[in-house]
C-alpha cells in the first residue's frame, strides 16, 4: 500500500478513517516516527502497534546543549499505551513553541519522506 501525507491528513478528520489508516499503515511498517526540534529543545516520537489493539508511543525529550556540559540534564523518555482515537486526538491537539508547526505536520513530513523527518536512532 502506498501511503502519503495527504492520506494522513484526510484520515485525521474521522475517527473511523483514522483507525483504518493506522491499521493499514502498520501492515507494512513497524513504526511511525517524527520529531520536533528548536535550537534548545527536541521531542522524538516513535509510534508502534500494540498487540492489544492500541498503540505504544515512545516520546524522548531533551535539551540541545553543548556536549561538554557535565551539568546538562539527561533526556527524558516516556512510554505510553494509548488507543488509536487518543493518538488521533493527541495529533490534532498537540501544540509546540513554534505555532506554525503541529504534530500533524511532523508525521506528515515522515510520510512525505523528507530526509530530516525521521531521526537517526542512537544520535541523541
Amino acid at each position: 500500500m502506498s501511503i502519503n501525507s495527504e492520506d494522513w491528513k484526510k484520515a485525521l478528520q474521522s475517527k473511523d478513517a483514522f483507525a483504518d489508516f493506522i491499521y493499514e499503515y502498520f501492515k507494512d511498517q513497524k513504526d511511525l516516527t517524527g520529531n520536533y526540534e528548536t535550537p534548545s529543545y527536541y521531542e522524538y516520537y516513535v509510534v508502534t502497534l500494540d498487540s492489544k489493539e492500541g498503540l505504544i508511543i515512545t516520546l524522548k525529550t531533551g535539551l540541545n546543549q553543548n556536549t561538554g556540559d557535565v551539568n546538562a540534564p539527561l533526556p527524558f523518555k516516556d512510554v505510553e499505551h494509548i488507543s488509536v482515537e487518543d493518538f488521533r486526538q493527541l495529533v490534532l491537539n498537540k501544540k509546540f513553541e513554534d505555532q506554525s508547526e503541529s504534530l500533524t505536520d511532523i508525521f506528515s513530513k515522515m510520510l512525505a519522506s523528507e530526509p530530516d523527518a525521521r531521526f537517526k536512532r542512537g544520535q541523541k
